[in-house]
């Protein structure tokens, strides 16, 4: 009865014997028995060769897992964002449908996060890459205006300059973390005025300030991505805008890696194609003097 081997592919054999070539000059111990007829390996090489294989295989097989990755990125994605991220939930929400295999697991906080330690893949952050271990992307430039609505500047008078502030109804935005109050963004000429303007409502979100400023409230201090809308419906309006100069980056940032996880890489080309609403221009309807 005839007897058949298992040959094997021509690639496969090549590949093992340059292996095996390669480690024979380094190795410590015999590996062939060598005539002039023929060369075998020795038990050792056997083992070393099997070894060796093992590895190969496993190699493929992590390179096979990566691909199929990249074809439908998955898992869990740690990120840190700004309190005022949940005004970025309808750009989030609007990933996940398209990457319903990816897991968002979302942390709001006005602190500063470190990135490495904390274990967070991504953050969103309104500020300027000062990390040398992480790497960043802008996701777009934003403003912060002061905003009312038509019926309250009816009602109350629009200022025309930043004194007129103190005669009016002020909404003010206080960090959680530090209690401190953010800034109005007048010229440093003015900047004095802000410890006299009224608090007439406080809030540790901008939410509820977006709320009550649409309301007829009063004026609130808001970044113009975060009101698109409401500007661009006639919501709201900006005012003393010959008198604000406050404006920065938005902007996504990671561990440094050779690698860029398929997760990662879907996530932060998602937002930088649309979480900044183009506002500019659409603002330019306001009041000012």
């Amino acid at each position: 009865m005839p007897s058949f081997r298992r040959q094997k592919p021509e690639a496969s054999r090549s590949r093992d014997g340059n292996l095996a070539c390669r480690r024979r000059r380094s190795a410590s111990v015999r590996l062939f028995h060598r005539s002039t007829r023929s060369i075998t390996l020795t038990a050792e090489g056997a083992l070393f060769l099997e070894r060796c294989r093992r590895i190969f295989f496993e190699i493929e097989a992590a390179e096979l897992e990566l691909s199929k990755t990249h074809e439908a990125p998955r898992g869990t994605l740690r990120v840190s964002l700004p309190l005022a991220g949940m005004l970025m939930m309808p750009t989030l929400v609007a990933f996940m449908r398209a990457y319903p295999e990816i897991i968002l697991d979302l942390d709001f906080s006005d602190r500063v996060v470190d990135v490495i330690e904390e274990g967070f893949d991504a953050v969103v952050r309104f500020a300027e890459a000062g990390d040398s271990r992480l790497m960043t992307r802008a996701l777009g430039t934003y403003r912060r205006r002061l905003v009312a609505a038509p019926a309250y500047l009816a009602a109350r008078g629009v200022p025309l300059i930043p004194d007129d502030l103190k005669a009016h109804a002020c909404l003010h935005h206080k960090f959680p973390t530090s209690g401190k109050f953010e800034r109005w963004p007048l010229w440093p000429e003015h900047a004095g005025i802000e410890t006299e303007l009224p608090r007439t409502a406080v809030a540790s979100t901008l939410e509820p300030l977006i709320f009550m400023a649409v309301q007829g409230v009063g004026i609130a201090y808001l970044p113009d991505f975060a009101i698109g809308r409401q500007l661009r419906e006639g919501l709201l309006v900006t005012v003393l805008d010959d008198y604000t100069d406050r404006s920065g980056p938005l902007r996504v940032l990671w561990p440094s890696s050779r690698h860029l996880a398929p997760k990662l890489r879907v996530f932060v080309d998602f937002l930088a194609a649309n979480l900044v609403p183009a506002v500019e221009g659409e603002a330019d309807s306001g009041i000012s003097s």
